[in-house]
């Protein structure tokens, strides 16, 4: 195995077992709910807003290991950014996973959400990945149900 791949299912595992924010936020400004029906995962998340920054974020939800995975690390990664900070690092997420494969993964600059960058070679759980950003992105524009689809 590379580092990388031992990296992926570390983190991957972590956040699966012990999801971090996992859980409803009081008082939220914004929500979403989100799913895939191509393998069932289904998330609710939760966001609150304040001076148009995300000062608290949650989801909760069910969903493979990716996807609560990717949930997890995407409310510490949104969290205390500016709405513009957020909407430009899912769209940079997105492109991260939904570029070509042959083309190699620039994963610099994301941290641990770098460990996805692999996701590329796999297209059906790129929509695993991507669910709870979608839905964020669907929470701040308004609320309306999130799909990969």
């Amino acid at each position: 195995m590379t580092a990388l791949t031992d990296l992926y299912q570390e983190v991957i595992l972590d956040h699966n077992r012990s999801p971090r924010n996992f859980r409803a936020i009081e008082g939220a400004t914004h929500s979403g709910l989100g799913h895939n029906p191509l393998c069932g995962d289904q998330l609710t998340l939760y966001v609150k807003v304040e001076d148009g920054t995300i000062r608290e974020i949650g989801f909760q939800g069910k969903g493979c290991a990716i996807s609560k995975a990717s949930a997890s690390l995407m409310t510490e990664a949104v969290k205390g950014k500016t709405l513009a900070e957020a909407e430009e690092l899912f769209g940079r997420f997105h492109d991260l996973l939904t570029g070509p494969s042959d083309v190699p993964a620039e994963a610099k600059g994301f941290g641990k959400l770098a460990v996805f960058s692999g996701v590329r070679e796999f297209p059906v759980r790129v929509k695993c990945a991507t669910l709870a950003w979608h839905t964020l992105h669907s929470a701040l524009a308004g609320g309306s149900p999130a799909s990969t689809e």
